[in-house]
């Protein structure tokens, strides 16, 4: 196993986990950006007010793009499988 092989293992890695987590952290971003103007607006200084639509978002985000990460995750897992059977060495 040669480095360049591991360090293309750990980007391929390293770019699925980033693809896996994007959806889910954008939504709680934008969850967040979206209560932070409604309190700044309204000059509610509650730091707790941003948790449960957060928490809600994260969970829709889930459930819409669950079927997208399963097979992302699924073709990842395939392909890493098939490397380690065709890897010599």
């Amino acid at each position: 196993m040669t480095p360049e092989l591991v360090l293309q293992l750990a980007r391929r890695s390293f770019e699925t986990t980033l693809l896996l987590a994007a959806p889910l952290l954008i939504a709680s971003l934008v969850i967040g950006l979206v209560i932070s103007v409604f309190q700044a607006v309204t000059s509610i200084n509650e730091a707790t007010l941003a948790f449960a639509p957060k928490i809600v978002a994260v969970m829709i985000a889930m459930i819409i793009f669950f079927p997208w990460m399963m097979t992302y995750m699924s073709d990842f897992t395939r392909e890493i499988y098939s490397f380690i059977a065709t890897m010599r060495r």
